[in-house]
C-alpha cells in the first residue's frame, strides 16, 4: 500500500538548526526529534550540544519539518510564517512569551519573530469569530499580542449596536 505524500517545510538556519530543533520540540506538544544528521565523527548521532547538527528531521505540533544548517546566504522573512491557533488566553500567552523570549520580537496583530527570526502568528483558535466586524478588526490593529477579551468586547459592542458587518 502506498503512503500519502505530504509537503514538509525545510527551514534554512545559519548554524542554529540543532538549537531550534531542541527549542521547538520542547515547546510544542506532539513534537519530537526524529533524526539528526550531524557533522560529528559518527555522522548520524545527536552531537554533544547542538552546534554540530547539519540537518534535523523533527515533528513540531504534528508537522514534520527539516531544519538545515546551511549558512548565512538566506534569512527568514515575514513572507512565510507558521500559524499556531491557541485555545484561550492562557495558552496564547504561554506561546507568545516563549517565542518572543531571548531575542524574539513582537509585531502587530498576533505576529512575532522568534529568536531565530522565524515568523509566527500566535492567534486564538476562534480568530474568525472574533474579528467578524469592523470594531473587532480595528481593535486587533491596535494589538501586538492578541487580547481575546478585548476582541470579544469590541465585537460584541458593535453587534449590540446593530451594526455588525
Amino acid at each position: 500500500m502506498a503512503t500519502m505524500s505530504q509537503i514538509i517545510p525545510c527551514l534554512w538556519f545559519d548554524g542554529r538548526a540543532g538549537e531550534a530543533a531542541k527549542f521547538y520540540t520542547e515547546l510544542f506538544p506532539n513534537s519530537s526529534v526524529d533524526h539528526i544528521q550531524s557533522n560529528g565523527p559518527d555522522g548520524d548521532e545527536w552531537p554533544n550540544g547542538t552546534e554540530n547538527v547539519f540537518m534535523a528531521f523533527v515533528t513540531v505540533a504534528g508537522q514534520p519539518m527539516q531544519l538545515l544548517n546551511a549558512g548565512p546566504e538566506f534569512a527568514f522573512t515575514e513572507a512565510v510564517s507558521f500559524v499556531y491557533p491557541c485555545h484561550g488566553q492562557e495558552e496564547l500567552d504561554h506561546y507568545w512569551n516563549a517565542l518572543t523570549a531571548n531575542g524574539g520580537e513582537e509585531s502587530r496583530c498576533g505576529w512575532l519573530k522568534d529568536k531565530f527570526g522565524l515568523s509566527w502568528q500566535i492567534i486564538p483558535d476562534n480568530m474568525g469569530e472574533l474579528i467578524c466586524n469592523q470594531s473587532a478588526i480595528e481593535a486587533m490593529f491596535t494589538m501586538n499580542k492578541i487580547d481575546i477579551a478585548a476582541l470579544e468586547a469590541a465585537r460584541d459592542s458593535q453587534m449590540r449596536n446593530g451594526a455588525s458587518e
